[in-house]
């Protein structure tokens, strides 16, 4: 049994951790608690530990300062505990000064399971190839030989169609005839993607070393898990497991099966495309790319539909909007078609649609502008129907948009009673979504319509309006400066002030003197 300290200033955390380790690995490591470094450093000297967990700032004692301790008493090239750093996002400069002192890795909080995991299952895997000193020099040998295949093996995913030099010819001819490639990725359930370690890690708690199953582990240039099975059974039971443990979140696409070593890089290219359409039927986890071949439904761009979606918009025809893009995009037979045809509209609905409606009527708000970015990609979705989802949510956003610029900027009707109502609030605690209500229009499409009727923002217009009906009351010498401020509107005397200076030049207590002395000079001149 391993002996593991954890160590964070928050009794949370320290509980929160030793509960998942030890769910996850029952009766694998010994563990204990500490709140500081000081007294972490106490624990430890009694009884020395394999693996320390520990917050970087803590009261008493810091992370960095406890490491400098350990590092100290373990003496050069002394063997010392595996070390992981907890840390937030504003200290991950400062954990970086920790990897002296012989720092596995880092956990970024919150804290995610997989991750806490990966790097466990990571430390124990160091742990047993040291295990046998007496084959420590062979291992070592052979994990360079390992490394160089995998490097030349890995430089192949980057090529084409490019003829493989005589060293990685020389290692395609150890694959084992046939094969099969196969390509995972894994996401979370907010859509974002694990790294490569973290998939072999999830994946071997499910099966087992990988190395024990497959002939190749490489990771390719985007990220993505390449494995090299000796059959598509190696990957299907991959993904009966992960279905079993109710793992939705791996994804599995297989090339065809490899007869000739010289086939690897084809094998590969097939597992990519098969991953990717994981995309398309709700739920998939696992693609075999000669499933793909044969029976899928091909259709032209439908140029039409796509022009007369885009006149459609700024229409109040939002029902035929949906259903038109429902037309576009084959809803009916997506689980059968071509992926090449959903690609090719996705990539013509941005051109020929949304590039359109933003050159003809200018950007949108910025909520409207991520939302354009992100539909951009369809691969920056997992599944079409989180794709299609949002894509209508921004048709009909750009559609309400569109609705308002016209109706804002041919209705002056609406800019004047906006007016107005400014005119009559002004010494109230106004703001533009007030006044956007009051004359029922969207707040972005107000904002562009109203700079684009009075050339001014709402801000400005408010201020100036406000220092008109100051500079009124500044003229009748009736009310002191704070009752001047407070009657047009301002929270305070000092903004009040800056405002004035900022439309005048001059502060209000300046511009009444002014006044003043002008008035004096006048009825000087008539006695």
């Amino acid at each position: 049994m391993k002996k593991l300290l954890i160590i964070d200033d928050e009794k949370m955390i320290r509980q929160g951790l030793q509960a998942m380790i030890e769910r996850e690995y029952p009766s694998a490591y010994s563990i204990a608690l500490a709140g500081n470094g000081e007294e972490a450093l106490a624990l430890y000297r009694q009884e020395r530990r394999d693996i320390i967990i520990t917050d970087i700032r803590m009261p008493v004692m810091d992370g960095i300062t406890l490491l400098e301790r350990l590092s100290a008493e373990a003496g050069p090239g002394g063997e010392g505990p595996a070390v992981v750093i907890l840390s937030g996002y504003d200290d991950f400069e400062y954990a970086k000064s920790a990897i002296r002192y012989r720092v596995k890795d880092y956990l970024l909080k919150p804290i995610r399971r997989e991750e806490l995991f990966g790097i466990l299952e990571q430390i124990g895997r160091e742990w047993r190839e040291q295990e046998s000193s007496s084959r420590k020099r062979a291992e070592e040998a052979e994990g360079y030989r390992r490394e160089l295949r995998t490097a030349r093996l890995c430089g192949l995913l980057l090529q084409e169609a490019v003829q493989p030099s005589p060293e990685q010819q020389e290692e395609l001819s150890c694959l084992p005839v046939p094969f099969t490639v196969g390509v995972l990725n894994f996401y979370y359930n907010d859509g974002s993607r694990m790294k490569p370690a973290e998939v072999q890690g999830r994946v071997e708690r499910l099966s087992g070393p990988l190395k024990e199953r497959f002939a190749e582990i490489l990771t390719d240039w985007e990220g993505k898990l390449v494995l090299v099975g000796r059959s598509r059974d190696d990957f299907r039971e991959l993904s009966g497991l992960a279905a079993s443990r109710e793992l939705s979140g791996l994804l599995i696409g297989i090339g065809g099966a490899a007869r000739n070593p010289a086939d690897f890089h084809t094998g590969y290219r097939e597992a990519c495309r098969a991953l990717q359409y994981t995309f398309l039927p709700p739920q998939a986890s696992f693609m075999d790319y000669a499933g793909l071949r044969e029976g899928r439904l091909r259709f032209p761009v439908p140029e039409e539909e796509l022009r007369k979606l885009l006149n459609m918009l700024g229409t109040d025809r939002e029902k035929e909007i949906k259903s038109l893009l429902g037309t576009i995009f084959q809803l009916e037979q997506l689980p059968h078609l071509d992926l090449a045809y959903v690609e090719n509209v996705g990539r013509s609905m941005n051109e020929r649609v949304l590039d359109e409606v933003f050159r003809l009527h200018g950007e949108a708000s910025v909520e409207v502008l991520k939302l354009y970015r992100t539909v951009g990609n369809l691969y920056n979705f997992r599944h079409f129907h989180d794709y299609y989802r949002t894509l209508e949510h921004l048709l009909i956003t750009v559609n309400d948009y569109i609705i308002g610029i016209r109706s804002a900027h041919t209705e002056h009707a609406d800019m004047e009673e906006a007016l107005a109502y400014i005119e009559a609030n002004y010494a109230r605690q106004l703001n533009m979504a007030m006044v956007s209500n009051h004359v029922s229009l969207n707040y972005s499409y107000f904002s562009e319509a109203f700079k684009a009727y009075t050339g001014e923002s709402f801000v400005l217009y408010l201020k100036r309006v406000r220092i008109r009906h100051a500079k009124s009351l500044l003229s009748e010498n009736r009310i002191k400066l704070a009752g001047v401020s407070e009657a047009v509107g301002f929270e305070t005397s000092k903004q009040f002030t800056r405002v004035f200076k900022e439309l005048e030049g001059i502060a209000p207590g300046e511009y009444r003197a002014k006044l003043l002395m002008e008035r004096h000079a006048g009825d000087s001149t008539h006695n």
